[in-house]
């Protein structure tokens, strides 16, 4: 595959300040927003790991997530190709399987959404600087993919840290990472925090993009209305394949 492969394939790549942000969660949110919007969404989860066993084979909980909020498109392969039992690094998970990450497939897996959809929504494993092999990170595959990014970051104490520590990792990351905006979540309902009640203000008056909306813990929908389908893009024109 070359670079010229998906050019006309819209998308957004889903990243998280941490593991357990709320990154599926966000991200079938924003399926649901487009499909709403009449917009045909495509799934991709390129590898996940500490999937569960279903009539004989390993199945993502999140894949299944983003697929029946995209209204299962395709197949739930084609969702995520390369699935690992073990609570692990993808490429980690693998090798205790006695098996190996594809870093290929992790990229080339898109594919199958050419044709199929107006819009595709990428979501990465944990962090962008989560390791995807032993010398490659999620923050690689983002810029191969070429989409820009939809940071999640958890609304608890510690979220500013967190998050400007992503979007300097984003800006630093072979000549920068595009950033939509960031979307910051509740997972939890956490009465005790006050940070909760100002953390919004704070990143809008410190990050450099914008907070794009809120998500109350539990709620099914985004506190204001975001064009998603304005903020995706066609590949960037330094999507190569490269580190493959």
């Amino acid at each position: 595959m070359d670079r010229m492969a998906i050019k006309d394939l819209r998308g957004l790549f889903i990243t998280g300040t941490d593991t357990g942000v709320g990154k599926t969660y966000v991200g079938a949110l924003i399926a649901r927003a487009l499909r709403g919007a009449g917009r045909s969404v495509g799934v991709y989860k390129p590898a996940a790991s500490g999937c569960r066993r279903v009539d004989g084979r390993l199945e993502s909980d999140d894949a299944a997530a983003l697929w029946d909020a995209a209204g299962r498109p395709g197949t739930l392969d084609m969702v995520c190709p390369q699935t690992f039992a073990a609570p692990l690094a993808p490429h980690l998970a693998a090798k205790a399987e006695g098996r190996t990450l594809d870093p290929t497939l992790l990229r080339t897996g898109l594919e199958a959404w050419r044709g199929r959809c107006d819009i595709v929504l990428v979501e990465g494993a944990g962090g962008l600087l989560s390791p995807l092999g032993d010398d490659a990170s999620v923050a690689d595959l983002a810029w191969d993919l070429g989409f820009p990014l939809v940071i999640v970051a958890r609304n608890a104490l510690g979220t500013i840290n967190h998050t400007l520590q992503t979007l300097v990792a984003a800006a630093a990351h072979r000549g920068g990472l595009d950033v939509a905006g960031i979307v910051l979540n509740s997972p939890s309902l956490l009465r005790d925090d006050p940070s909760v009640e100002s953390n919004r203000a704070e990143l809008e008056r410190r990050a450099r993009v914008p907070v794009l909306a809120e998500v109350a813990h539990g709620a099914d929908r985004f506190d204001a209305d975001v064009d998603w389908h304005a903020l995706t893009r066609f590949p960037a024109t330094h999507f190569s394949w490269r580190n493959v």
